[in-house]
């Protein structure tokens, strides 16, 4: 069933609100996500490296925009949205919080948390919400590019030995758990939209993400975790654990220093 704008004002207050909780968070994290990718332009193992993950960078900032601009339905005004919260505001997922600290939490967070992201995607499109569904197309066409990327980078690396692959294993174990309880947390407002056909089950979301995951983490001994446990410190409002972004990395995102010089 298609849903339009109009039709989910008419909803109640309960389904809006959750509604707007998981799209801030999507574009929250791509947001991050993007500053996460960006810092490896320079930084990578190899000239080809550097140039994908800026390329990854500009798809995420791009993606992030079009989710803020369909807040505006809620009554959000997107530009605040993007430059005037506080970290604390911040509903990014919590892998995202720190820089990623070496090329295996880089190529982690490309398999897991980008594929999460991309899957999350997929459920909203399949609940039919209108003024997401052109938009969810674009993005999803650029992340197969991200996920070829990232699992021959994945691969790479796990079938190494020695000091990449123990990193490797180490980022994955990190990154897991937390990625999927933010995408699939079955929490109250979850399930609500689940229930209303607006999004797939937290229980469907994850099957999904084993099948397309499990034949890769494998590689390490890890696999994705069957449930999401909220009882770690959980913040129903934002959708994801009690801490936040460092500010440094909001600033970025806020783009402060730019715009302190932008002259028109």
């Amino acid at each position: 069933m298609t849903e339009t704008a109009e039709g989910l004002k008419a909803e109640s207050t309960e389904v809006q609100t959750a509604f707007r909780r998981l799209v801030l968070g999507l574009a929250d994290t791509k947001r991050l996500l993007g500053i996460r990718y960006s810092d490896w332009l320079l930084g990578a193992p190899s000239i080809e490296g550097g140039i994908a993950t800026s390329s990854m960078a500009q798809d995420e900032w791009g993606h992030a925009r079009l989710l803020y601009a369909a807040l505006k339905d809620f009554g959000d005004d997107p530009v605040a949205l993007e430059h005037q919260r506080d970290a604390a505001d911040y509903a990014s997922w919590d892998p995202l919080d720190h820089p990623l600290p070496d090329w295996a939490h880089l190529i982690a967070a490309v398999v897991i948390v980008d594929g999460a992201l991309a899957l999350a995607l997929e459920g909203i499109l399949e609940g039919g919400y209108e003024p997401l569904g052109g938009r969810i197309g674009k993005m999803l066409g650029e992340e197969e590019f991200h996920q070829a990327l990232g699992k021959a980078w994945f691969q790479r690396l796990a079938t190494g030995e020695g000091e990449g692959h123990a990193h490797l294993q180490e980022a994955v174990e990190a990154m897991l758990g937390p990625t999927v309880r933010c995408m699939a947390p079955g929490d109250d407002a979850h399930e609500r939209l689940a229930d209303r056909g607006l999004i797939l089950p937290s229980s469907t979301l994850r099957h999904r993400l084993a099948k397309r995951l499990d034949p890769l983490l494998e590689r390490v001994g890890a696999s994705v975790p069957t449930e999401a446990r909220l009882d770690n410190g959980w913040d129903p409002r934002r959708g994801r654990g009690t801490g936040h972004p460092e500010e440094e990395a909001v600033e970025r995102a806020r783009g402060d220093r730019n715009r302190a010089l932008f002259v028109e």
